[in-house]
């Protein structure tokens, strides 16, 4: 029996979600004071991200799975606490191996956000699943889009170190409410943990299904991640020369994303998640073609940027529905598969944006960042006509 969640369950699950996974870019904007502080070069710095990538990946692979064998208040309660305590270490770090260390459990601890949208998927009551998740994900672009904006803001008034201890009070809050509001109901299953990991990677080889959903989001997480991350490193070097929070500014043109998520997820539930990708992928690649023509002018920035991270941040909703609608019983083993795969290609993007941008400027940029979006829009039309 699934037991559904309480009033409000769906929205606490949204805010734990989006300040979870706000963690891993919030500290991009202050990158640049983060290596002048430590007086290391700001390519070390710039793997901060990757680490925070990186650690997400194995909490996907090994923490997602828990959410089809603990109680959901007992699990998301200890994953927000590691965070807060994670933060902790990332804020007092004064050597570059321990900062990316921090971030590696940061990382980690914050797939806390994943695990949110699969309680709320396998929790919400009948035909309501889509739109649940749809929710969930509301809030982790909030937290997204958010993030760059309030980090690089409490960067400038209050440091790097102390704009983390922030988002270490924040995810202990959270901790503090889950632990009082969601259900304390264990789910039941036949496998144990281990068997579970066991089966994780078979997974791939017996659900196709699962392969072109793992396929077409990684296609545009890699893209997301190459444009922000390049897009955050050229504006802060000549000509554009912003600052933290005029980079964080941008991360605002993708509220048309934030608003168009519950209206996702209704029409997920309606028309199926293949329709919404399409459109989704469709509208990414118009915003990515508007960036490719260059970052002078604020207001054609900002538009490309709406479309593109709507885009994004439909289709992942879209794609997270399908995946759990497989089986909702070991829906947290196929969110791993397909998360831990999908983060794997986004660290690749956020891995190759630096030395990308250098080889191939602005432009050859985000036409890659283009190219992998068209490739997942032709995957999910060749789906539609099978």
């Amino acid at each position: 029996m699934s037991w559904p969640l309480p009033r409000g369950g769906t929205f606490l699950l949204a805010a734990i979600a989006g300040t979870a996974i706000a963690n891993n870019y919030a500290v991009q904007p202050a990158l640049t004071a983060v290596a002048a502080d430590l007086d290391v070069p700001l390519s070390v710095i710039g793997l901060v991200p990757t680490a925070a990538l990186a650690g997400c990946m194995t909490g996907f692979a090994l923490l997602l799975p828990l959410t089809d064998h603990l109680a959901p208040n007992r699990l998301v309660t200890a994953q927000l606490t590691a965070l807060a305590a994670a933060l902790a270490l990332a804020a007092t770090a004064h050597d570059a191996s321990v900062l990316l260390a921090a971030y590696l459990l940061v990382g980690a601890t914050a797939s806390v956000a994943a695990q949110a949208g699969n309680i709320a998927g396998r929790h919400a009551r009948p035909g309501r699943g889509g739109t649940g998740v749809a929710l969930v994900a509301a809030g982790m672009s909030a937290g997204i889009l958010l993030s760059r904006l309030a980090g690089g803001a409490l960067t400038d008034a209050l440091g790097w170190r102390r704009m983390l201890l922030v988002f270490a009070a924040l995810a202990l809050l959270g901790a503090l409410a889950a632990a009082t509001l969601l259900p304390r109901h264990r789910p039941h299953t036949d496998r144990g943990y281990r068997a579970t990991l066991t089966a994780l990677a078979p997974l791939l080889l017996h659900q196709p299904r699962l392969r072109r959903a793992v396929t077409t989001g990684a296609l545009w997480y890699f893209a997301f991640n190459l444009v922000w991350i390049a897009l955050t490193l050229d504006l802060a070097q000549p000509p554009h020369s912003l600052g933290p929070t005029a980079i964080g500014l941008y991360s605002l043109a993708g509220l048309l994303g934030f608003a168009a998520l519950p209206l996702t997820g209704r029409l997920t539930d309606r028309y199926g998640p293949r329709t919404v990708i399409g459109v989704s992928m469709a509208a990414a690649a118009t915003g990515t073609a508007l960036l490719a023509t260059g970052l002078d002018t604020p207001w054609r920035t900002a538009l490309g940027l709406a479309l593109f991270d709507a885009g994004c941040f439909a289709a992942q909703a879209a794609n997270q529905s399908r995946v759990i609608a497989l089986d909702p019983a070991r829906s947290g083993s196929l969110s791993s598969v397909y998360l831990v795969a999908y983060f794997t290609v986004g660290a690749v993007g956020t891995a190759v944006a630096a030395p990308l941008l250098d080889a191939v400027g602005w432009q050859g940029t985000a036409l890659t960042a283009l190219l992998a979006l068209f490739l997942a829009l032709l995957l999910t039309l060749r789906a539609g006509r099978r």
